[in-house]
């Protein structure tokens, strides 16, 4: 039996996911208030992650195009304040 951890919140769904490289070129995904997220070898891991975190839900996943480093201490930016964010397809 495979044991999975479940999402980090229900309420995920409806918040904004980023990721992207850090200065060290390792990608991050976090959730825009810092509830969750990581660090990842790859962007397919970093996806994945996301999209299990956010309940499957792409549309709320944006790839940054700048810098983003994990934030551990919920200092994220408000989402009016991104710059350079491209939607995932």
């Amino acid at each position: 039996m495979k044991l999975v951890e479940p999402p980090s919140s229900n309420k995920s769904a409806t918040a904004l996911v980023l990721i992207g490289r850090n200065s060290r070129g390792q990608w991050v995904a976090q959730e825009q208030t810092g509830l969750y997220g990581g660090l990842f070898v790859s962007r397919a891991e970093a996806m994945k992650y996301a999209l299990f975190e956010n309940g499957h839900h792409p549309e709320t996943i944006v790839e940054l195009s700048r810098t983003i480093e994990l934030d551990t201490e919920g200092r994220l930016a408000p989402v009016g304040l991104l710059y350079g964010k491209r939607p995932v397809a």
